[in-house]
């Protein structure tokens, strides 16, 4: 038999998160983002799930294809824009809307042959410094695009760097507001934290929202708020068996550095899971896992291919007893992948984009 592990991709958990949000943006748009095959979900496994999204958002033109190719005739966004002039040939052909970031790809525009003007969002940096033109020089930019006959409708966006924490979003709201006043245009401002907490204000929500990691059920501002909190559902649930169990005695240890030491009698299971799958090596003792839909522990280090769990709390689980590494388990208990992502000192993002090809993939 194939060795039991297992991801599970909820569409209809997509569904419901995207309902979610869009009730926490009132009369906003949504685009739905599956940049990175869907944060590792897999965009031909969620598309059900987005179906009533009001637009795709992504980088990859290659994945602008495949969107495409399953039937998505809305606007599709590349959120970083084009990478060199001639994909802008691409992105007339199949209709993509793109965002401008920088004076290199205004002159890709400007020297670019088309009959059909293009729809373009003109990304401003408002303080997160990664992409985009400054608040000095954003309305500059807007001339350029606005004189080009290669230029159809303008769109405007940025990105906040603290929608999920203490700073908050008001010194680049008001960034934004400054630079953009009076231009005419739709604008997009809210990532997932800002729709969540922020999205029943209307200078925020707009016209446009980007729902990105809400979708996957993953709180982006965990652990202040959980995804149950939000009423968020995971999208993704990663499962295996346990393998063995062994008995151990006060002293014994367990795993690679011998990280963990019994203090007493101790049953523990070994799972099936490891770096390998995508599991994090960097949960130690104490992470949480579900054996048979009950909550536990992880003991020692994470190996390879194996990790090895506390049964105290699970004393009749054997051999092929169900493990939810994170997700729902198959008695409805649920593992929020966040509370795993921050035992291993990361965050959900990572966990979902991480899962290893080898790893057997199941849509329910």
């Amino acid at each position: 038999m194939p060795r039991p592990i297992l991801a599970t991709i909820h569409p209809a958990a997509v569904q419901h998160n995207l309902e979610r949000a869009r009730r926490a943006a009132p009369d906003a748009r949504v685009w739905a983002v599956v940049k990175a095959n869907a944060y590792g979900h897999g965009i031909e496994r969620v598309f059900e799930g987005l179906r009533s999204a009001d637009g795709i958002a992504l980088l990859d033109l290659a994945e602008a294809e495949r969107v495409r190719q399953l039937g998505w005739r809305g606007p599709i966004l590349l959120l970083e824009g084009v990478f060199e002039p001639r994909d802008l040939e691409l992105c007339s052909r199949l209709g993509l809307w793109h965002a401008v970031h920088c004076e290199q790809q205004i002159d890709w525009l400007a020297a670019h042959k088309t009959q059909v003007p293009q729809r373009v969002f003109l990304k401003m940096n408002s303080g997160m410094n990664r992409l985009g033109f400054t608040p000095e020089r954003y309305r500059s930019a807007w001339a350029r695009l606005n004189a080009l006959p290669q230029v159809d409708e303008i769109s405007f966006m940025t990105h906040f760097s603290d929608a999920d924490g203490p700073r908050g979003i008001v010194h680049q709201v008001q960034a934004f507001e400054r630079a953009t006043q009076d231009l005419p245009g739709e604008r997009c401002i809210a990532n997932s934290a800002a729709i969540l907490r922020h999205g029943g204000q209307a200078q925020v929500r707009l016209d446009w929202v980007r729902a990105g990691i809400v979708l996957y059920g993953s709180a982006p501002d965990h652990p202040e708020r959980t995804a149950a909190a939000w009423d968020l559902q995971p999208a993704m649930t990663l499962s295996s068996r346990l393998i063995a169990v062994q008995q151990l005695q006060a002293g014994d240890t367990v795993g690679y550095g011998s990280r963990f030491t019994a203090e007493g009698p101790l049953t523990i299971g070994v799972v099936a899971c490891g770096y390998a799958d995508g599991y994090p090596r960097h949960c130690d003792t104490g992470t949480p896992v579900l054996v048979d839909g009950v909550r536990t522990r992880t003991v020692g280090r994470v190996s390879m291919d194996m990790i090895t769990v506390d049964l105290t709390p699970v004393p009749g689980a054997g051999i092929g007893a169900e493990v939810t590494l994170w997700g729902r388990a198959g008695n409805g208990a649920l593992l929020p992948i966040d509370e795993v992502a921050q035992a291993a000192g990361t965050v959900g993002y990572e966990l979902m984009c991480a899962l290893a090809p080898r790893v057997p993939v199941l849509v329910a």
